[in-house]
């Protein structure tokens, strides 16, 4: 069991028995990462896998005009690098940590060992994966479905659903996230994403500052998204 940490209520943590928590909090290798550094990146050959038990990391791939588009944040209780960890082919994305970030290191066999020794892990780790695919099919209807305000509404909302704190003020996306990384996100020009997320602050929905955004308004962005019922 690291004795620097306690499991958080997300992701595996929430979902496993503690004996098997304990158990995954006591294989691999506890390892710290500064912000920037790069977890795992797309086409490498490597297989371990981590565990995320505090920070917060972006998951990023190369597009066809050799920018980059920002996949998906990740949390504590996140596991990074699994798709390799489970099939052994490269990595389909970047991992790039944006805050400080600890994880607990595991190589393919010791991981491979976990889930065989404990089947419920290889459910919930089943169950993570399907998150993950059905997150990427929702982005890709939205960026075939609908218009640019529409998309940066709805992807605000599947924000805060998995990555907001409720404050005073509203739901705060609990991680940093700039403008050109929306944009990356679902698909469109930044010039666009700006417009979309100016008329929202006018319309008392968001206040932004620097790398930091806020819901102010919920159920006024879920009727921007398209959302009602």
């Amino acid at each position: 069991m690291s004795t620097r940490f306690t499991p958080t209520d997300s992701g595996l943590f929430a979902t496993l028995p503690p004996a098997t928590v304990n158990t995954l909090m006591g294989i691999g290798a506890e390892r710290r990462f500064r912000p920037g550094d790069v977890l795992v990146r797309e086409g490498e050959t490597t297989t371990h896998v981590l565990v995320l038990l505090a920070g917060c990391v972006k998951v990023t791939a190369n597009t066809a005009d050799g920018g980059r588009a920002l996949l998906a944040v990740r949390l504590a209780g996140d596991l990074i690098g699994e798709l390799a960890g489970l099939d052994g082919k490269p990595r389909s994305a970047t991992v790039t940590a944006v805050s400080e970030v600890f994880a607990r290191v595991m190589t393919q066999a010791v991981f491979r060992t976990f889930l065989r020794q404990h089947p419920e892990a290889g459910v919930e780790v089943g169950r993570l994966v399907a998150a993950k695919l059905r997150w990427a099919t929702d982005r890709r209807i939205d960026f075939s479905g609908y218009d640019v305000p529409i998309r940066v509404a709805r992807a605000l909302v599947a924000l805060v659903d998995s990555y907001s704190t409720r404050t005073v003020q509203g739901w705060e996306i609990g991680f940093p996230l700039s403008q050109p990384e929306l944009a990356a996100l679902i698909g469109a020009a930044e010039p666009t994403v700006h417009k979309s997320l100016t008329e929202l602050r006018r319309k008392g929905v968001l206040e932004t500052g620097y790398r930091r955004m806020t819901i102010l308004d919920l159920p006024r962005l879920r009727v921007a998204a398209g959302l009602t019922d």
